[in-house]
């Protein structure tokens, strides 16, 4: 195996669980533990992991605005999961929120299709495409500042139309997720105001997230976790955020 490719493999495998170690990573390789360490040393000199005692981490990533379009292709696969595992929730009659996130646009065509008789608001444009066809669901959506980047309405007017009503449940896209600073944040002071709007405004809030949102972080925090209700992810093979996401007495819906 060339180093080039070893490299690539290492990458893969820290995104996936966090962390690796040089034991672990000697034996699956076929190399020496001495070879491993040349390689994680040379990785962490170009900023993609974090060398530890015996292995190397996952450098927390700082993301930006990204732009909807971009967003949408990609994890598809794990975002219809974990939609499909966040319909449950939702009963006869209720009204529901779905913010802005690629998963909710997955989530509102697994409600489309189930037809299911509830009242959905959304301050989000594909997600209000979607139910613009002959259906049981009744729609209310928010207008407000429009972001292109976001593909919706957010700001001081969606806040004000968010706060009069009271959701049954709220689904909400993060941008991270870090279970040891207790931080939910995403990308942008009025995107946060008007998710806090949201999380205050519903009975039972949920985040559906992929996996990899427990390695990064917004630029602005506008929750704690224990405000949920509950998340909705994908499978979690790191035992240290499970275990530490269990502190915060959340339902745990994990999706394999």
């Amino acid at each position: 195996m060339f180093v080039e490719e070893r490299h690539e493999r290492i990458i893969l495998k820290i995104n996936q669980y966090g962390k690796v170690r040089v034991k672990t990573l000697s034996e699956d390789f076929n190399v020496t533990e001495d070879c491993i360490r040349k390689d994680l040393t040379s990785l962490e000199k170009k900023g993609l992991l974090k060398r530890t005692y015996g292995g190397a981490v996952l450098i927390r990533q700082n993301v930006h605005n990204v732009h909807i379009d971009y967003r949408k292709s990609v994890d598809l696969e794990e975002k219809k999961k974990i939609a499909k595992n966040a319909e449950p929730l939702i009963k006869d009659n209720y009204t529901v929120f779905l913010g802005i996130s690629t998963i909710n646009i997955e989530l509102a065509k697994v409600i489309l299709k189930k037809n299911l008789s509830i009242t959905v608001v959304t301050n989000m444009i594909e997600i209000m495409q979607i139910f613009a066809t002959d259906c049981n669901i009744k729609l209310i959506f928010i207008g407000g500042t429009f972001s292109k980047c976001k593909d919706g309405f957010i700001g001081a007017f969606s806040i004000d139309l968010i706060n009069r009503f009271k959701f049954d449940i709220a689904f909400l896209g993060v941008v991270g997720i870090d279970v040891y600073e207790n931080s939910v944040s995403t990308c942008g002071v009025e995107d946060g105001i008007t998710k806090m709007t949201v999380l205050k405004s519903s009975k039972s809030c949920y985040i559906l997230n992929e996996i990899n949102k427990f390695n990064r972080d917004g630029n602005y925090k506008f929750s704690e976790i224990g405000d949920f209700t509950g998340i909705v992810t994908s499978e979690i093979s790191d035992s240290n955020i499970l275990n530490k996401l269990r502190e915060y007495d959340l339902e745990l819906i994990i999706s394999k």
